[in-house]
């Protein structure tokens, strides 16, 4: 799953597995074995019984004995960290009661007031030219903003975490990136504590489950990653649907139903997931021994064709793309409103947008987690960039540490230093105060 076969056509991996039973063996990367479910009542079966099959994965046999390459890529994203995604029992409950609670408190309105200005900000910034990367420089872009708005970060550590978690997700110098992410989030914290305001980070800090820095800095990784990489790509495979000939270049289907399609068809995560079975388990003829990986293919169960009449009705409660069970998705409501109103904004922004080469020529990024876009190359007629202002007459205020005023969060620049290189974060918080 991990050679350029699989980002071509997952389909047909998927199809392979399904030729020889609910679950097959894969190799995820070179040297990472797993069972990959691609039947939706097996999925099911695996995603909601936590007493067989467990999420921590220092369980994980063939990495404990030394058997997973330690530099493999694949361990940034099933690596054992202690946030919802690797607990379990009472452990995984207490954080997950805490990020739940979190996105409880968060108000789609005024989340859709946060999205409009980061989107039209964006926009600005390729509006003239008359073309642009829908994935690179917007969709990509745009949730990687909007964390540093909901978490409440000052100028200079949202352009830390942008920088740091882009890098991390891009393979680019990962043991650096992740260091720098790890720090920004810790001084992230040290604020909120001392000054904390409206905001998820320090929602998360008032939570009665009493989190440590470093429970809290887990949970925080966790959210940001959880909602980077599967809101790019919903929202670039939607933008992708929609200018295609199947959407009607933009004209024959609705952004919702543009969405669900993504959900049902190519969901912005593919295969993830990773399970480790307390016992050897029989999943319809495949056994998925002890502590080693089963993971599940949201694609691959999306695809049974027992589903083959949901599917094609487009039923929202059948698909897999949230998840199911303990571990599900909690952000879904926030999810759709971030998708829908970044789609909204640019469509409305750009009205004659145009896909510039076919669907053929369109380039995919490797990996076994996502079959996702590399790039969406799109033209238009140049407009002048004049959105954000307007769009910040409705903007959500920014949180105090970031008003005008405040305290600087970064250490005073010393003599002699040059001054820090300006990152979009901060551009776009300065704007906010205008």
């Amino acid at each position: 799953m991990f050679d350029g076969t699989f980002t071509a056509d997952p389909q047909q991996i998927y199809d392979r597995v399904r030729a020889h039973g609910p679950a097959g063996p894969v190799e995820l990367a070179p040297g990472v074995d797993a069972t990959l479910v691609v039947e939706h009542e097996t999925a099911l079966r695996v995603l909601q019984n936590p007493s067989l099959f467990a999420r921590d994965s220092r369980r994980w046999k063939a990495l404990n004995e030394g058997r997973v390459p330690l530099d493999s890529p694949i361990l940034a994203m099933m690596a054992y960290r202690p946030n919802c995604l690797f607990t379990d029992g009472a452990v995984h409950l207490r954080l997950r009661q805490a990020v739940t609670a979190t996105f409880d408190r968060l108000n789609m309105t005024r989340l859709r007031r946060d999205v409009e200005p980061i989107a039209d900000f964006l926009i600005d910034q390729f509006s003239e030219r008359g073309r642009a990367d829908l994935i690179n420089d917007y969709a990509k872009m745009l949730p990687l903003l909007l964390f540093n708005k909901l978490f409440g970060c000052p100028a200079d550590i949202g352009d830390s975490l942008t920088g740091s978690l882009g890098a991390l997700f891009d393979g680019i110098d990962v043991q650096r990136a992740n260091a720098e992410l790890t720090a920004s989030l810790m001084r992230l914290i040290s604020i909120k504590r001392r000054q904390p305001a409206d905001d998820v980070t320090s929602w998360l800090i008032q939570h009665p489950a009493g989190l440590t820095d470093e429970e809290l800095k887990d949970q925080l990784v966790m959210l940001m990653g959880a909602g980077f990489e599967p809101q790019r790509n919903l929202i670039g495979h939607a933008l992708h649907l929609l200018l295609s000939k199947e959407g009607s270049g933009g004209s024959g289907m609705l952004i919702e139903e543009a969405i669900d399609h993504v959900l049902w068809h190519n969901p912005p995560i593919a295969n993830y997931a990773a399970h480790f079975p307390l016992r050897d388990v029989d999943l319809g003829g495949v056994i998925a021994e002890a502590n080693s990986p089963v993971v599940i293919s949201f694609a691959g169960a999306n695809s049974d064709p027992a589903l083959k009449e949901a599917r094609e009705s487009h039923n929202k409660g059948a698909h897999l793309a949230w998840g199911a069970g303990p571990h599900s998705c909690p952000a879904k409501d926030p999810a759709l409103v971030i998708a829908i109103t970044a789609i909204e904004r640019i469509l409305n922004a750009l009205p004659d947008l145009a896909l510039t080469v076919p669907d053929e020529q369109l380039q995919w990024r490797p990996g076994p987690f996502q079959h996702a876009l590399a790039a969406l190359p799109v033209r238009f007629s140049p407009t002048p960039a004049t959105r954000m202002v307007a769009a910040l007459q409705t903007a959500a205020p920014l949180p105090p540490a970031e008003q005008p005023g405040a305290p600087a969060a970064a250490e005073p620049e010393r003599q002699g230093q040059p001054a820090p290189k300006r990152g979009f974060w901060s551009t776009l918080v300065d704007l906010f105060r205008v």
